[in-house]
């Protein structure tokens, strides 16, 4: 089997420009003539096995990352956001979205913000509700969606603030005796309230209140949350000032969405977490008790298990609400999901809300023909009384199926069959399988054929 090119340039461009050396000290660091080099930054060449392992020896960088990264990504996001009407039959063919996704990854992000506030302001002036008219509404949801691409081109892994969090977690003593350390000069009490936040820190009286309603782990995490923003906020506000947010409501949801993972990489530190992981195949409700964490939060510290030269089985985790709607995800994997709307229906982690309390497996197989191991679980959150509402939620958690030897979820599981497999998409604009009988509308990439004497599995054929 012939190998795989490997065409890398926006890569190599990026860590030049961060090493701050001109193309003619680059290409001589690398072994490689000036004009090579050029060629290679403007993927007219693949990167040579010479420059590999000198980008690992002379730079110490892990090689891995020059194949992986935001690529995939952006084709995915460019074929969903192209799959709107507005684009008719202008769509350009794949092989265009991935030049543009590895050759000019910065126009790819330009064409999928022009389209996201395209779509804002169309959905806000066809909107007859004037809460969705106000420019505060409409502010506050693309803020909400820039923090949530940083973090997915991120890999959902933000190193300094997971080191920081590790270094906490190494000192003696339990977890909490930790939080409750690092909070010195604090006042830390448990309340409990009909109606109270999780969490409540007052300034002036420097006093922390947690709801005596939450879980355990809900309030080690809410601590060490706070210990985040006390006693880490040099860090985070220079992760912030990396990430050239534009707006202060952006950098004031990034700044929680940082301190949410300071606390997760606390609570489950990197080295530990990813040993523990290994050691029990990933069992879940295993790692929860052995560090104190509910079942959303280690499904959620696995997805984020991508340290470079030390990372862990790629995951994918989504959080889905009863309508399907997505309100968590993220992929170091294939797979993407939709950024606007639901999951595929026949994705596993609808059927979890019909089942509370257990875990349901499945095998399943995207159009592209990447196989996955899929875990899903309902993760409903009860509010502590007979008249509290009830958040009801359902997380999955998978990676492809060449992992399964890595998880003990797929003890049993026939993956050598290819029946055993159901097939699964990202959305039904996007999705290519032609005979669905979940299939809500069209793909658009497709052309139809009407027939009125005929009715298959959908009322049209896709060509």
């Amino acid at each position: 089997m012939a190998t795989k090119k490997l065409y890398a340039g926006a890569k190599l461009r990026e860590m030049r420009t961060r090493l701050d050396l001109t193309q003619k000290d680059f290409a001589t660091k690398l072994g490689v003539s000036l004009p090579y080099l050029n060629q290679m930054e403007n993927n007219n060449r693949p990167v040579s096995t010479t420059v590999v392992l000198a980008l690992a020896q002379e730079f110490g960088m892990d090689v891995t990352e020059l194949s992986t990264g935001d690529s995939e990504r952006l084709v995915s996001d460019m074929r969903e956001a192209l799959a709107d009407p507005v684009f008719a039959d202008m769509i350009p063919p794949q092989a265009d979205l991935r030049l543009t996704a590895s050759n000019a990854p910065a126009f790819a992000r330009a064409f999928l913000e022009l389209h996201r506030t395209y779509r804002q302001t169309h959905e806000r002036l066809a909107s007859l509700d004037e809460a969705l008219g106000r420019d505060d509404s409409r502010k506050q949801a693309s803020s909400w969606e820039e923090v949530r691409d940083f973090f997915h081109y991120c890999d959902n892994y933000i190193d300094a603030v997971d080191r920081a969090a590790e270094k906490l977690a190494s000192a003696e003593g339990t977890t909490e005796a930790i939080a409750h350390s690092a909070l010195r000069g604090i006042g830390v009490r448990t309340e409990l309230r009909d109606v109270a936040p999780v969490r409540l820190y007052d300034t002036e009286t420097r006093t922390l209140t947690l709801s005596a309603r939450a879980a355990p782990e809900t309030r080690l995490f809410q601590m060490l949350l706070q210990v985040a923003l006390l006693r880490q906020d040099d860090l985070l506000e220079a992760t912030l000032d990396f990430a050239k947010f534009h707006t202060d409501e952006a950098r004031a949801i990034a700044k929680v969405g940082l301190a949410n993972y300071f606390a997760g990489a606390a609570m489950m530190p990197y080295g530990a977490f990813l040993a523990a992981a290994q050691d029990c195949r990933h069992d879940l409700e295993m790692l929860g008790r052995r560090f104190g964490a509910s079942i959303e939060q280690i499904a959620h510290r696995l997805s984020t298990l991508q340290r470079p030269g030390s990372k862990g089985v790629p995951f994918f985790f989504v959080r889905v609400d009863q309508a399907g709607t997505i309100t968590k995800r993220h992929s170091a994997t294939r797979l993407q999901f939709a950024r606007f709307g639901g999951a595929c229906p026949l994705w596993n982690v609808h059927r979890a809300f019909e089942t509370p309390g257990r875990f349901l497996r499945q095998l399943a197989e995207t159009p592209d023909g990447v196989r996955y191991i899929s875990l899903a679980r309902d993760v409903s959150k009860h509010g502590g009384s007979f008249q509290a509402p009830v958040q009801r939620f359902a997380i999955a958690l998978g990676c492809e199926v060449k992992h399964a030897g890595a998880l003990v979820y797929t003890d049993g599981l026939d993956i050598d069959n290819a029946r055993a497999y159901e097939p699964i998409g990202i959305s039904c604009r996007i999705c290519e399988r032609q005979n669905c009988h979940q299939r809500s509308v069209p793909p658009l990439e497709r052309r139809l054929s009407i027939n009125a004497d005929t009715r298959e599995i959908l009322p049209y054929r896709v060509e």
